[in-house]
């Protein structure tokens, strides 16, 4: 039996926008969901090129998680041309996997690189999935190059289900998506 469901695959693929829309399915069927996911900031307001990387939460609060940016400070965090913002970060992240009953589902879109550099983000995500309180539907990178000692983790737990989205499926897996989540929840 699951307890949590992870979405993987090549960036750009749709994995966000999964996680938002089977996210919207479980609040209107009324599951408490908490959590937060992370959006593309592009110059000019959207049409522009990619410029960082903000998180949401679920309640609708909005931070920095990376800013494209040259290296100015040898403690800071970078991953490839962005800067990432701990502080924000953390502050709006941490407290959404701050779960009090097993009904309640804790959406982390998404475990990767950038969220990685927080260790406290990491423990949080670790007390989460130990704790037996909430089902986890998030989102993972594909693996490619170093493994990510977290993400290889949760890839090996049994309590985990992990689904490949790719072009081809990510609109017919969305209710897949949903029942998987539900029967987690049972």
């Amino acid at each position: 039996m699951y307890k949590h469901v992870f979405l993987t695959g090549p960036p750009g693929v749709g994995k966000t926008t999964a996680v938002r829309t089977v996210s919207g399915m479980l609040q209107s069927s009324g599951v408490p969901i908490q959590g937060f996911y992370t959006e593309e900031v592009r110059a000019g307001g959207g049409g522009g090129r990619r410029i960082g990387f903000d998180i949401v939460t679920l309640c609708g609060k909005r931070g920095t998680l990376s800013r494209a940016g040259p290296h100015t400070d040898r403690r800071e965090h970078r991953v490839g041309q962005y800067v990432v913002d701990l502080v924000s970060f953390q502050q709006l992240a941490i407290p959404t996997l701050t779960v009090g009953d097993g009904d309640t589902v804790c959406v982390i879109d998404e475990i990767g690189k950038m969220e990685l550099c927080s260790e406290p983000f990491i423990q949080a995500v670790r007390t989460v999935l130990e704790g037996g309180k909430a089902v986890i539907f998030g989102t993972i990178p594909i693996p490619k190059g170093k493994p990510l000692p977290l993400i290889e983790e949760i890839r090996r737990r049994p309590d985990v289900k992990v689904f490949n989205i790719t072009k081809e499926n990510r609109d017919g897996i969305l209710q897949e998506l949903l029942e998987t989540i539900q029967n987690c929840r049972k």
